[in-house]
Order: structure tokens, then C-alpha cells, then sequence
């Protein structure tokens, strides 16, 4: 695909579709991530006195109405405390401003406000498409999502790019999918092995080893014949569960923690071949030997926590792995938005190699599935 250095910014209008989807409580944006996930690509186009719209979704509204819950002007105005210009708000696609106010920066109003954006309505695209010299896709957030913005509008541009953001993303993932370096170990946590399934098949297939955690690992608990008690697992994937462990790469916890509630009840340490049928395990301890899997491995794929960690009785699990994540040497990737959260939590992020800005763009990714935004720019050349 083109990236964006490849092409001339030199004094070009380029519209920019960016995911600045961030969590807004009474008007004050909470989380300023993905903001700052994409400076340096309008940086870059600021330095070629390019003029910059940006284009981006912001919760869930109902598509074709304005909601000002879900209006992008606070993300405005921290752009605007970030570059130090005024960000203007367009609230009409046919708005004569656009690309010829006095600021160089400008937002679309929620691209969701727009009849269309959800349905890829190719109108939509056609417009998006012909504001500006050059369209960069910029939001791996959304690459999954074949809607206006993110596929009719690549599709129907005369330049179309992927910006820094994008680029750096694609070669992090591909690097942790198709050129990895061994040993590889893959650490899925989270609630259901159904919503990871397809990850867990596809990097069985690369991974070396993989911890498993959460409702996940109960699954795999409950599969290898031993009780759990009222811990939540999938009745439904346990063959699918007994037909992975045959492989061997499958690391169970051997100790966990109990409660009879999620509260914190009778909270106690015990072994997976001691759990009584009243109680549910919420959380695990690394054990030695996954340690000393991770400390040797050279690349690390963490996708999902290893317990409730939201609840700082069940968090150690989460913030042990997550330490040794950080102290390895490993090229390591994390991904998913309880990963980040847990990241945030306990270490420093730049103790990881990359922390992916996506969710279910990072998951379909490391499936091995083809996203419809990265089809659609190589589709340009």
C-alpha cells in the first residue's frame, strides 16, 4: 500500500481518518490514548504546510442525528491545546470552510451523524473521498470496519495512504504474526475461549507456548477433568478445549485464587485439583515454569488479563505477568482494551515493546483474517 512519506504533502488538502473514539465523562475526555496515537501523522503533514481534516466516530449515536453526547468538540479542543491553533469544527459536509478556514487543522463533526457511514454507503464515500488531494487512513481501530470512512471513502479516493499510525501498527502485528523470532510465547486471558478461538487456532499454530487465563483457563481446567466449581467457563468449547491441549503448548495454572463471590468471600490460595463446588476461581499465579517460559522467550503476544483484576483482590495474577512482561527482553505486543488497562495500571507501557491501539482490529489481525480498510489501500495501487 502507499504509505504516507511516499507520496508529495507538499501544500495538499489531506483528509485524515483518524480513531479518536475516547471515553468522554461531563464533557472532559478521560483517556487522551488515541489522541495522542495520532499527533505524529498530522504532525507530519503540519510540516509540509499541508491543510488537515480529520475524520473520526465517536461512541455509538444514532446514525443521521446529531447527538451532542457524542459531538467531537472536546476532542477539538484538546487539539487545539496540543497544536496550539484553533481545531474547527465542520458540522456539514458541504460547509465552505472546509480546507480554506484560518486554521490548518479542522474536525468533521461525528462521522456517525451521517447518513450512510455504518451501511458504507458509497454517496458517503464519493464525498469523504473528494475533499481533499489525498485520503490517509489512519485509524487500525477501525480497519475491520468496511463502513464509509474506512473502506467507500479509500476506495473511491484519488490518493488514498496509510498514515504513521497504521504503518507502525501493520509491521508491529506482522512481526509478532509471520516473523517472530523463538521462542514465542502467547499469553490469552479474558472471559470466553468462543471469542478467542480463531486467535488461540491461529497462533497455536506459531506460538511456541500459550498461557491461558481467566474464564479462558477454566475452560481449559475443566476440559483436562478437573472441578470449578461456580467459575465461569464454556460448557460448549470443551471438546474444542481437550482437542488443543493435545498439542502440548497449553500452559494451565496449577494454583489459583477462590471466592464464593466476586465480592471477595472466603477468599483462599488453592491448587486446581482442590476446588470445592461452591467456589469460583478468579484469579491464578504464575507458576515457576511459566516464568521461566517467558523470561527465555523472544517474543511475547499478550491478549487478555489473568483474572477479575479490576477487583484488587484478584489482580496479582495480572500484575505478576505484567511485570515480567516488562523486565523480558523479548519483543513483546499487547493488544485489547483490558490489556492497556492493566498496562496502565501496573507498569510503565514503554516497558512493552508495542501496545496495539486496537481491539477488534488486533484480534481479526492476529486470526490471520484480512481487514477491509488494509484491502482497500492495496486495492489502490
Amino acid at each position: 500500500m502507499h504509505k504516507l512519506l511516499d507520496l508529495d504533502l507538499n501544500n495538499k488538502n489531506l483528509t485524515i481518518r483518524v480513531d479518536m473514539n475516547v471515553p468522554i465523562k461531563n464533557g472532559i475526555i478521560v483517556d487522551q490514548t488515541r489522541i495522542e496515537a495520532c499527533i505524529p501523522t498530522i504532525q507530519k503533514a503540519l510540516d509540509n504546510n499541508a491543510n488537515v481534516l480529520l475524520v473520526s466516530h465517536l461512541g455509538r449515536p444514532e446514525e443521521g442525528s446529531y447527538d451532542k453526547n457524542f459531538s467531537l468538540q472536546p476532542v477539538a479542543e484538546s487539539l487545539s491545546k496540543i497544536f496550539g491553533v484553533t481545531v474547527d469544527l465542520i458540522k456539514h459536509l458541504d460547509d465552505k470552510s472546509i480546507f480554506s478556514g484560518s486554521s490548518p487543522i479542522q474536525i468533521l463533526e461525528n462521522i456517525r451523524f451521517f447518513d450512510g457511514e455504518k451501511s458504507n454507503s458509497d454517496n458517503l464515500g464519493k464525498v469523504l473521498a473528494a475533499m481533499g488531494d489525498i485520503y490517509v487512513f489512519d485509524a487500525f481501530g477501525t480497519s475491520h470496519r468496511e463502513q464509509a470512512s474506512t473502506h467507500s471513502a479509500i476506495l473511491n479516493s484519488r490518493n488514498a495512504c496509510a498514515g504513521l499510525l497504521l504503518e507502525k501498527e501493520i509491521d508491529a502485528l506482522t512481526k509478532a504474526l509471520n516473523n517472530s523470532d523463538s521462542p514465542y510465547t502467547a499469553v490469552i486471558g479474558g472471559s470466553k475461549v468462543s471469542t478467542k478461538l480463531e486467535l488461540i487456532k491461529n497462533i497455536n499454530l506459531k506460538a511456541d507456548y500459550i498461557i491461558v487465563g481467566g474464564g479462558i483457563a477454566n475452560t481449559f481446567i475443566k476440559a483436562s477433568g478437573y472441578e470449578v466449581g461456580q467459575s465461569l467457563y464454556e460448557e460448549s468449547m470443551l471438546d474444542i478445549a481437550r482437542s488443543l491441549l493435545k498439542d502440548n503448548k497449553i500452559m494451565l495454572p496449577k494454583k489459583v485464587i477462590t471466592s464464593l463471590s466476586f465480592e471477595g468471600e472466603n477468599i483462599q490460595e488453592k491448587s486446581i485439583d482442590d476446588i470445592s463446588k461452591d467456589e469460583m476461581i478468579l484469579d491464578q499465579f504464575v507458576t515457576e515454569d511459566m516464568k521461566q517460559v517467558l523470561v527465555n522467550s523472544n517474543t511475547i503476544l499478550w491478549n487478555g488479563p489473568l483474572g477479575v483484576f479490576e477487583n484488587k483482590n484478584f489482580s496479582n495474577g495480572t500484575k505478576d505477568l505484567s511485570k515480567i512482561i516488562a523486565s523480558s527482553n523479548a519483543f513483546s505486543l499487547a493488544g485489547g482494551g483490558e490489556t492497556l488497562t492493566a498496562i496502565n495500571n501496573f507498569i510503565d507501557k514503554d516497558d512493552v515493546s508495542y501496545c496495539s491501539t486496537g481491539g477488534g482490529a488486533f484480534l481479526e489481525f492476529m486470526e490471520g483474517k484480512d481487514l477491509p480498510s488494509i484491502v482497500a489501500l492495496k486495492a489502490k495501487i
